[in-house]
């Protein structure tokens, strides 16, 4: 599964990019066919993370295709060379109020350049396209105002704060959102 933005492509996980990037992150660079910065993972998707995900596709299998991890390629041409930048996706599929929670993160040498906010917008619409999904929802920390900023370019709405002290919950709806 492939989404495409102006600038980016999303690639969804497999089980065996998942465990190819535990492996090692160059068998993860020759699957995406892409360079891998030093510096990956970044953000909050470290090797607890990546194992988390390992283990809800396993026990998930093919239904939750593009429910989990995304991997945030940044398609140069034959002299630039494609580039992974981030991560982004879900939590799991929808619930049983369908909702989804969102997550990304983008390496710190690709920040600033509006990745985020497009790789947001469209894995939402991408999540809408569902028809399960009636909302996508975020959190992020009060000290984080680039993430927040992401959030509101991409129309989510700030809805109070989150289950943890000092978090921010964020959402969008299908009737307000990108579908």
């Amino acid at each position: 599964m492939h989404l495409f933005t102006h600038r980016l492509e999303l690639v969804a996980a497999t089980l065996d990019h998942i465990c190819a990037e535990l492996e090692s992150t160059q068998h993860l660079a020759t699957m995406l066919d892409a360079q891998i910065d030093p510096e990956w993972p970044p953000g909050e998707y470290d090797r607890q993370a990546q194992e988390f995900f390992r283990d809800r596709m396993r026990a998930g299998g093919e239904a939750v295709a593009g429910w989990y991890v995304w991997y945030v390629i940044l398609r140069g041409g034959v002299e630039q060379g494609s580039v992974l930048v981030g991560t982004t996706g879900f939590l799991g599929p929808p619930n049983d109020r369908g909702e989804v929670e969102i997550g990304y993160s983008i390496l710190p040498a690709w920040e600033g350049k509006g990745y985020a906010t497009e790789l947001v917008q469209a894995l939402v619409g991408h999540a809408f396209q569902d028809l399960r999904v009636r909302k996508v929802i975020a959190h992020t920390t009060a000290d984080n105002p680039a993430s927040q900023r992401v959030l509101e370019k991409a129309k989510f709405r700030r809805v109070g704060e989150g289950a943890d002290p000092g978090q921010l919950r964020f959402e969008v709806s299908r009737i307000t959102g990108l579908s």
